[in-house]
C-alpha cells in the first residue's frame, strides 16, 4: 500500500516512510492511496476475536509491505498488555441502547494510549531496521503528550520533545508528562495556547534546517499510524452490539478530528455506521463548518474540557481531501486561504461533509449538568469530554433503534475541576499513579516564540 499527501505535491511513500515522516514535505497529511474493504461476512467472522487479534485483522493491510506479520502481532500484543481490562476497550451501558466505550484503560488513562503504545513500537522496529535515530516533536492539548512519552521513553532511537500550553492543561495531565525523568524526554510549556504549539510543530516540519542534520518525526495525529490504530475500536465496539447485522452510531468528543476520522474510515472499510456525531465544546469550529459552512477562526476559549480547546483541527484536512474528490491542488489552495483568514467550502464539499457527519456544541454549564445527571441516575462518573459526547449523542440521535456508542476519551480523575463543579466526588488515582503528586517534575517554560523552542530542541538533542 502506498500513501499520498492531501496537498498533491509530495511523493507517494510506503508505510515505513510515512511512519517516520509524519507530515508530508508539501505541508499535507498522508492518507492511503486506497482503503481495504471488508465484506459483511468477513466482519461477522471477527465477532469472537480478542481485541489484539481483531487489531491485526483490521490494520494488517496498512503495514504488510513493510513489517512481517509475526513482528506486527508481537507489537500489538505488547502495546495492549499494559491495559487494565481484558477487553482492552470495554463497553458500559448507561441507557436504553446507549453505550459508553471506555478508551481510558491504558497506562496514561486516555484514548491516545491505543495509538501511541503501538506507535512507539512501530517506530522502534523501523528505526532499528534502518539503523537510524529520530527526534520526535509533538504538541499536546493534554493527553497526547503523556501517552507519547510513555510509548517512546524506553527507545534508544528516539529523543522526544512535547510542547503543551502553559497553565492550560489539568494538573494531572501536566504531571503525567513532566514527572517522566528520562534522558531522552523533554517537556516544554509554551506561553500560548494549543494552536500556537501545533503551529510551531508544523513550522518545524516544514523547515528542519534548525536541526543541523537530525530528522524530525511526529507522534501527533498528523501521523497516519495514529489514525490507523484508532480504527480498530470502532470495529470492536460495533461487533459487541450486533454489527454487522445491524447498524450502529457513534458520538465522538473531538477537537483535532483524528478520533472521529478513524470512524469515518471504518465506515468506508465496510462497517455499517449510521451516524457519526462530532461533539465539541465552545471551541466549535468543527460544529460550525458542519452546521453552517462557517470555517472562521474565532478566539480560543479556555474550558473545562481542555483537550478540545483547539481551533485549527489538523485532521479535518484529511476529510476535506475526500470532500474535494481527492484533489490535492484544491486542498493546497483551501488551506493557504484558511491560513490567511476565514474560508467556507464550496457547495459540493459542504454537502459531502454534512452527508457524513452530524454535530453539536456543549458549553461548560451543560457539561457539568450531564456529569451530575448521569451519576445520579447510574452512579457512573463521566469525564467532561465524554459528557459532551453523550449530550451530543442524545441531541443528534435520529433512530433510537440503532445503538448509540459514545467514546469515553479519558478517565474522570484527570479533570477534577469539572467533576467537582458537577458536585461529584473526584475519584482516586489508580494504583500505578497513586504517588503522582509527590513525584519530581522537570519541564522548561518558554515564550510563545518559534526560535526559542527550536533553540531549546537543538541544544538538547
Amino acid at each position: 500500500m502506498k500513501y499520498i499527501s492531501t496537498r498533491g505535491k509530495a511523493p507517494a511513500l510506503s508505510f515505513g516512510d510515512v511512519l517516520l515522516a509524519g507530515l508530508a514535505n508539501d505541508g499535507g497529511l498522508y492518507v492511503p492511496e486506497t482503503l481495504p474493504s471488508y465484506s459483511k461476512e468477513e466482519i461477522a467472522s471477527w465477532a469472537n476475536l480478542s481485541y489484539q487479534d481483531l487489531a491485526f485483522k483490521v490494520m494488517w493491510p496498512f503495514v504488510e509491505s513493510d513489517i512481517p506479520a509475526d513482528a506486527f502481532k508481537i507489537m500489538i500484543n505488547d502495546a495492549y498488555a499494559g491495559f487494565n481490562h481484558e477487553a482492552v476497550a470495554p463497553m458500559v451501558q448507561v441507557g436504553n441502547n446507549e453505550w459508553i466505550l471506555e478508551l481510558f484503560r491504558g497506562p496514561t488513562l486516555a484514548f491516545k494510549d491505543f495509538a501511541l503504545q503501538l506507535l512507539g513500537r512501530l517506530m522502534d522496529y523501523v528505526l532499528a531496521e534502518r539503523k537510524e535515530k529520530l527526534v520526535i516533536l509533538g504538541a499536546t492539548s493534554g493527553d497526547t503528550g503523556s501517552a507519547a512519552i510513555e510509548g517512546c521513553r524506553h527507545s534508544e532511537y528516539l529523543d522526544i520533545f512535547i510542547l503543551h500550553p502553559f497553565e492550560r492543561v489539568s494538573e494531572v495531565q501536566r504531571r503525567q508528562m513532566t514527572t517522566v525523568i528520562d534522558d531522552n524526554v523533554f517537556n516544554i510549556a509554551v506561553k500560548g495556547n494549543f494552536d500556537d504549539c501545533q503551529g510551531m510543530v508544523k513550522s518545524s516540519f516544514a523547515d528542519q534546517s534548525f536541526l543541523k542534520g537530525a530528522k524530525l518525526g511526529a507522534v501527533n495525529s498528523i501521523n497516519w499510524a495514529r489514525i490507523m490504530a484508532q480504527i480498530v475500536y470502532y470495529f470492536s465496539s460495533a461487533l459487541s452490539v450486533g454489527a454487522p447485522h445491524r447498524k450502529v452510531s457513534f458520538s465522538v468528543p473531538t477537537g483535532n478530528f483524528g478520533d472521529i476520522f478513524a470512524g469515518y474510515l471504518a465506515k468506508q472499510m465496510g462497517l455499517p455506521i449510521d451516524q457519526l456525531v462530532v461533539a465539541t465544546n465552545q471551541n466549535d469550529i468543527l460544529h460550525r463548518v458542519i452546521a453552517e459552512n462557517d470555517m472562521s477562526r474565532q478566539s480560543l476559549n479556555v474550558t473545562l474540557s481542555p483537550s478540545m480547546d483547539i481551533m485549527v483541527s489538523s485532521n479535518f484536512e484529511r476529510l476535506l481531501f475526500d470532500a474535494h474528490g481527492r484533489d490535492g491542488a484544491a486542498i493546497d489552495d483551501l488551506m493557504a486561504r484558511f491560513n490567511q483568514g476565514d474560508v467556507s467550502l464550496n457547495d459540493e464539499a459542504w454537502s459531502f461533509v454534512k452527508a457524513n457527519f452530524d454535530s453539536y456544541k456543549v458549553d461548560d454549564k451543560k457539561t457539568c449538568e450531564v456529569i451530575a445527571d448521569v451519576f445520579a441516575q447510574t452512579q457512573y462518573l463521566l469525564d467532561p469530554h465524554t459528557a459532551i459526547g453523550l449530550e451530543a449523542a442524545r441531541q443528534c440521535w435520529k433512530d433510537l433503534a440503532v445503538p448509540m456508542i459514545t467514546l469515553a476519551t479519558a478517565h474522570p480523575v484527570k479533570f477534577p475541576e469539572a467533576v467537582e463543579k458537577a458536585a461529584c466526588e473526584s475519584p482516586s488515582l489508580p494504583e500505578h499513579l497513586k504517588d503522582l503528586f509527590e513525584r519530581k517534575e522537570s519541564y522548561a517554560v518558554l515564550e510563545n516564540n518559534l526560535a526559542d523552542v527550536q533553540a531549546f530542541v537543538t541544544e538538547k538533542i
